[in-house]
């Protein structure tokens, strides 16, 4: 039987969180969507199976962490739980092209004009959150907000909520345009005194360090950061109280050295015993991101032909597994079952690359040992 939900059941604007308890009535579309029972044998076979000549490797943590599993979830539950009113996503709910395409195939379209939604319809914010902006925005429409906004999303965003409230400056390990990086420099903006400055790799954040050690041009400095900074941004008054966080996605020992090179930085400008209040870290990369960049590592020790990296060309998190495939082996980035064309042609996303290309030849004759990964794909349960 279908639930349904009173309109007076919420008031207008007001934002959910939880499960609508419909995990039975959703069980059956997710099995479709997204079981593997292939999958599922090689998980119980030790993440292995050999077939032809070749040996896959399937890394040891994969797929949907729990976080987007809640989301996918939570957007089922909620088509089912509003069967006759419009629904829709701010944004992709995930990186991930098969959810995004599943979800607009039940009726849940994505948001273009937010002024056009009323207290009669229903919008699901993604994994990644929204900018607070947004937000409130559709909290002023009187819309029902359904939030699946990850967890550890959360906790970064209360982690740069907590320096803008001391008066520091958010650095955010991120890409600025991502966005799961505009909803969290976005809290920012939610303070007078806040303020942020994201660093997409070691060589931005030398450019930082830099201007911390000795100051430099401001006028240089801003043009460089324009579409990095909050508005406003001061370097020489800026910079000198930081405290750093992260894109959810990124790959942890950049993060972790881009902290330690800020650090330094700092620690030299005023010195070590002042730096208690010059600089604030905590990491804040997700423990299940930091599992499936551990489980690539796992991989590289099996001495592999080549690697497949399933998931979304646009997914943060599996642009990193791609690049941690190819500094041990050939690795390719594909979406989906489909990009493998034949045995002899395969289209793929170079590392580094924004364009798919096909290669020919990707999979040699003779005895292989395949090691395969994936970024957001849906887990087995």
């Amino acid at each position: 039987m279908t639930t349904h939900l009173k309109p007076e059941a919420f008031e207008p604007g007001q934002m959910i969180r939880k499960s609508f308890g419909l995990k039975e009535e959703i069980r059956a579309d997710l099995q479709r969507d997204y079981h593997s029972g292939i999958i599922e044998g090689i998980v119980a076979n030790g993440n292995r199976l050999t077939a032809n000549g070749l040996t896959f490797y399937l890394a040891s943590s994969f797929g949907f962490c729990y976080g987007v599993d809640r989301a996918v979830d939570l957007a089922y539950e909620t088509k089912q739980k509003f069967p006759d009113r419009r629904i829709f996503l701010t944004a992709q709910i995930i990186h991930n092209p098969r959810v995004n395409r599943n979800l607009k195939e039940k009726g849940i379209e994505f948001l273009g004009d937010f002024s056009k939604v009323g207290k009669a319809d229903v919008v699901v914010l993604p994994a990644f959150g929204a900018t607070a902006d947004q937000i409130q925005m559709l909290k002023d429409q009187g819309c029902v907000l359904v939030d699946t906004t990850c967890g550890s999303v959360l906790n970064v965003w209360r982690r740069v909520e907590s320096y803008a409230g001391e008066g520091f400056t958010a650095v955010i390990h991120g890409k600025y345009y991502h966005e799961e990086t505009q909803a969290t420099s976005s809290r920012m903006g939610c303070y007078p005194q806040g303020r942020y400055l994201v660093v997409l790799n070691l060589e931005e954040t030398d450019l930082v360090c830099e201007y911390i050690r000795r100051g430099g041009d401001r006028n240089d400095f801003v043009r460089k950061f324009e579409k990095q900074i909050s508005a406003g941004f001061d370097p020489d008054k800026d910079l000198q109280r930081i405290g750093v966080a992260n894109q959810t996605t990124m790959l942890m020992s950049e993060s972790l050295e881009i902290a330690d090179r800020l650090r330094r930085a700092l620690a030299e400008r005023y010195g070590e015993t002042e730096l208690n209040r010059h600089f604030r870290n905590f990491d804040t990369i997700c423990s299940a991101t930091e599992d499936r960049q551990n489980a690539v590592k796992e991989l590289a020790k099996k001495k592999l032909d080549l690697m497949i990296v399933v998931g979304g060309y646009n997914s943060s998190n599996t642009n990193h597994l791609a690049e941690m495939a190819v500094t041990f082996t050939r690795a390719f980035h594909i979406e989906d079952a489909d990009c493998i064309l034949s045995r002899d042609e395969i289209r793929h996303k170079p590392v580094g690359s924004f364009e798919t290309v096909t290669t020919a030849g990707w999979l040699p004759k003779g005895n292989l040992d395949i090691g395969i990964t994936s970024g957001h794909r849906r887990r087995i349960r």
